[in-house]
């Protein structure tokens, strides 16, 4: 069973020759932008797998010559991968760790118990090899605050008398910090304690559960100290660091982007996935350093990059244009600007449609969706009891409009992100429920004050939510999802809460998706078999559920290749919680009026416990019906600049096509 095809969704659109070049004069060819080598992989499981090996190779070497392997690691989730191979490689492959001495790169400061990157650390690596305990070393998060600067310098010297760093490993952090050297670090500091800026906090949101509990600062090592290594490898996954791959790798030295110091450094790699490796000129924009693979959504980005660097509708480019800018070859294709510039005003023209589901009795060969059957059985699926109304909700309500057989399925509870505060108000208003109504039912008055007493007064700081409470949260979930949908017009009977079993852990870490989770989607979608499915192809959900409930929809959709029902199926993604599909990607566009864009508003507030106070807004701080509505009009937007039609807000899709 395939389990992360959602990785694989890239590779359609980037021929391997531009990150897998045949030899090192195609790779000098495109490369010429990039100040770092920079290593490119189809998936992060892949890159992980060769890092690990890399470092295992090396741990080796060190016991050949029976000399030690001083190693710097940090924490973060990019990481975590290459450590989960380490461990594979010591229990099955027999890789001893005697010979290593661990440096942790930063520690958060100041620390009221052991949960900090160490603990992290030592949960997924440390705690499952047979390193030396002695050998491991970290700054001390509980160090007293008189002592903090003379610790820092002793750190330093520990690192001076184990004869200097070998092998540093970085994540990148979406600012272009490394370590936690943030903008504006000196390229000579040392290891020292730093204050937290905000984006550093909420990327430490996963080790410490919220962001009220991420500490004010923390001891890291410097920059100075981190070029002082004999080899560094940098490794970032996902979209959502692919600008800082870009300010790193190809942008010029600044402390402002800390990381960009490896462009300084003898023997710095930096290690991606294709996802990460994007905004790369390479990826993204080939024409520019070789001859390119041109098919028509290639054309289509090179095209819209056109426009957007000149400020030009697309009729208006010339063969001029064309010429000075690297694309002549196009002109050599099509003979004329005008000729390419039609195929696609064209192409993206028709991208556009009303009718989501298809337009019945119409002629549908420009149209993105077939106009038969009709009506259609489609399913929505939702990660979380949210993401339909966010991400596609005026879509959601033009397919009821327009009486297809809508199907909604919510794949989690997301109960996690319901803040106790609610739970106390609806248990209270049960409670003066159950004492009006039902005064002598000691059973559920006993309940609601055991619910109440722990919420109130025993729930520790990182306490688990009790059963009881989980439930309610999950169910409160439920029933705003419900209401969104009733307002959307919905038969609610055909709303559907799978509640993956991977993602109740109680905790913001989810466990590993499994093939239980898998067959649970896998009958869903047999006692529907669908015309259409949409799904949520937004992979920069900070937590990763996203990604986790995409994986497991298209692992069943793998297993079911061979039903007749499936190969008649069309599969949309959508996005906007967190991101918005790129112009060349969109497939479909459906356009909102303003009025059917304050509807969605609407459905999106009936979620009212997902508001001000919601747990996990991310990295982006609007509200979600806010940065929807942005996303939805900037959309639109562009499709104006390039000389289309001028709507309100646009919601964008991308099929996918099973592997």
């Amino acid at each position: 069973m395939r389990l992360d095809l959602s990785s694989q969704i890239v590779l359609d659109r980037v021929p391997q020759r531009y990150y897998r070049p045949e030899n090192e004069f195609e790779l000098s060819v495109l490369t010429r932008y990039e100040k770092v080598p920079t290593h490119i992989f189809e998936s992060a499981a892949e890159a992980s797998v060769k890092i690990a090996k890399d470092i295992a190779s090396k741990i080796k070497a060190k016991q050949t010559s029976k000399t030690p392997f001083v190693l710097g690691l940090p924490g973060g989730h990019s990481p975590q991968s290459i450590y989960q191979e380490l461990v594979r490689l010591h229990k099955e492959e027999g890789l001893s760790f005697k010979n290593v001495i661990v440096f942790n790169i930063y520690e958060f400061y100041p620390l009221h118990q052991n949960n900090g990157n160490l603990n992290l650390l030592k949960d997924l690596l440390l705690d499952h090899i047979d390193i030396d305990p002695n050998n491991v070393h970290s700054p001390d998060g509980m160090v007293s605050k008189d002592q903090v600067l003379n610790h820092c310098r002793q750190y330093e010297q520990q690192i001076r008398q184990a004869g200097g760093l070998d092998y540093v490993l970085l994540g990148l952090g979406r600012s272009g910090n490394i370590g936690l050297n943030m903008a504006g670090s000196s390229m000579n500091s040392q290891t020292r304690l730093v204050l937290l800026d905000v984006q550093s906090k909420k990327e430490a949101v996963n080790t410490f559960g919220s962001l009220d509990k991420v500490p004010s600062s923390a001891i890291t090592m410097g920059i100075s100290t981190i070029m002082k290594a004999k080899e560094i490898a940098l490794v970032a996954w996902g979209e959502d660091k692919s600008k800082s791959i870009v300010d790193v790798v190809e942008g010029p030295l600044s402390d402002s982007i800390p990381a960009s110091c490896l462009q300084h450094h003898d023997n710095a790699q930096v290690i991606i996935d294709l996802n990460a490796a994007y905004g790369l000129t390479r990826i993204n924009r080939p024409w520019l350093v070789t001859n390119c693979e041109w098919n028509n959504k290639l054309i289509r980005r090179a095209i819209v990059w056109l426009c957007q660097k000149l400020n030009k509708p697309i009729l208006k480019l010339t063969n001029k244009d064309y010429q000075e800018n690297g694309l002549e070859e196009l002109l050599s294709i099509y003979e004329s600007a005008y000729n390419v510039n039609i195929k696609i005003f064209n192409d993206l023209q028709h991208t556009i449609t009303g009718w989501p589901g298809g337009k019945p009795d119409a002629d549908d060969s420009n149209r993105p969706e077939r106009a038969k059957p009709y009506p259609k059985r489609i399913i929505v699926f939702s990660p979380h009891p949210d993401d339909d109304v966010i991400s596609m909700g005026g879509t959601f309500k033009r397919l009821v409009d327009q009486k297809h057989n809508v199907h909604v399925t919510y794949e989690t509870s997301g109960n996690i992100a319901v803040g106790d505060e609610e739970v106390i108000r609806y248990v209270s208003l049960l409670e003066d429920v159950r004492s009006k109504y039902d005064p002598n039912n000691e059973t559920m008055k006993k309940k609601y004050a055991e619910i109440l007493k722990f919420l109130l007064h025993d729930k520790k700081e990182d306490d688990i939510d009790t059963p009881d409470v989980l439930f309610l949260k999950g169910h409160i979930r439920r029933q705003e999802a419900t209401t969104a949908d009733r307002y959307i017009g919905m038969d609610v009977k055909n709303v559907t809460f799978l509640d993956l079993p991977f993602y109740e852990t109680g905790r913001i870490k989810k466990n590993p998706i499994s093939v239980t989770d898998v067959e649970i989607v896998k009958k869903h979608l047999e006692s529907i078999k669908p015309h259409e499915i949409f799904v949520a192809g937004d992979l920069a959900d900070p937590h990763g559920t996203h990604k986790v409930c995409l994986d497991a929809i298209l692992a069943a959709i793998d297993e079911l290749k061979g039903a007749d029902w499936l190969k008649e199926c069309r599969i949309w993604m959508y996005r906007g919680a967190w991101q918005e599909w790129d112009i060349d990607y969109i497939e479909m566009a459906v356009p909102l009026s303003p009025e059917e864009l304050r509807f969605k508003r609407n459905a999106i507030l009936k979620h009212q416990s997902q508001m001000e106070s919601a747990p996990f807004l991310g990295n982006d701080e609007r509200l979600f019906w806010q940065r929807s509505e942005e996303r939805n009009r900037a959309t639109a937007e562009v499709y104006r600049q390039l000389g289309l039609a001028s709507y309100e807000a646009i919601e964008a899709f991308v099929e996918y096509k099973p592997l």
